[in-house]
């Protein structure tokens, strides 16, 4: 990432879970791998991360704020005030915070630390792991536009990421970090659904999976809304419109309204906003 916010910074994780694992893997492709440490509580973890991708691994995470100009929180939500406690008087404001967990808002994480420390809030989700995730940030009081370009950029190692107002991040929550289960239960329904009518399974499954992200693929190159490529698809008193119209039966779209705001609800609920 030459000519970059992180061109030349050392970059620390505490945590080495799935999705810290992710951003590692996408990380070493453009930065140097002594550059990157990682902690986390198991020796196992630690030493596949090590053995893996070359970098550096410790059980001590005040080693990781010591040797980090920008630190990555992927602890689990319900243990992190727990784990900033004792890295409190050890993080400076030079250095540059960015939390991934879910549900933790920049009050609580300023609180936590302070508000002098530059802070960013992301909300990543799971297709980060094959390089096509979809990430939504927001920078804390602390936080210049350097330090929010480079939370981006480190988060763009592992697909997109859309830099928002904090009240935004709730409802990318229910669209964007829950949304890989709504596809994968779409996908498994299809996948079914070939199989009720007579498909082998392992057919069935290749189609749906190239439909969909085939699908997708049309939508992101063209950059057409939805409803156009759709109706290129679908002829009059044809195969596709009778689907449609049994999807539409169905209440697809309704459900797919109801998921969105229930995910929402919930991560507003977990946040503490209204």
């Amino acid at each position: 990432m030459k000519g970059s916010q992180l061109e030349g910074r050392r970059i620390g994780f505490i945590g080495g879970g799935a999705m810290a694992e992710a951003l590692l893997r996408g990380l070493v492709a453009h930065v140097p791998a002594d550059s990157l440490t990682v902690s986390d509580v198991s020796p196992a973890r630690r030493e596949m991360l090590h053995e893996q991708l070359g970098v550096t691994v410790t059980g001590d995470n005040v080693d990781v704020c010591r040797r980090s100009d920008i630190l990555v929180l992927a602890v689990k939500p319900q243990v992190l005030p727990a784990v900033l406690a004792p890295l409190k008087d050890v993080i400076e404001p030079s250095q540059l915070v960015i939390s991934i967990a879910a549900g933790i808002t920049l009050a609580q994480l300023e609180d936590w630390l302070s508000p002098e420390i530059p802070i960013v809030r992301v909300m990543p989700n799971t297709p980060a792991l094959v390089g096509m995730g979809a990430s939504a940030l927001s920078g804390g009081r602390g936080a210049a536009d350097a330090d929010v370009e480079a939370a981006r950029q480190l988060l763009e190692a592992v697909g997109v990421a859309e830099v928002l107002p904090e009240p935004y991040l709730d409802a990318v929550t229910g669209l964007s970090g829950s949304g890989p289960a709504y596809v994968y239960l779409f996908i498994e329904a299809l996948i079914d659904a070939g199989v009720k009518e007579g498909l082998p399974r392992d057919l069935a499954r290749r189609l749906a999976l190239q439909t969909v992200t085939g699908s997708a693929e049309m939508i992101r190159r063209t950059g057409n809304h939805p409803a156009i490529e759709r109706d290129k698809v679908t002829s009059p008193g044809g195969t596709t419109i009778a689907g449609v119209q049994a999807l539409e039966d169905g209440g697809l779209r309704s459900a797919v309204y109801a998921a969105v705001h229930e995910g929402t609800r919930r991560a507003r609920e977990l946040s503490g906003s209204r």
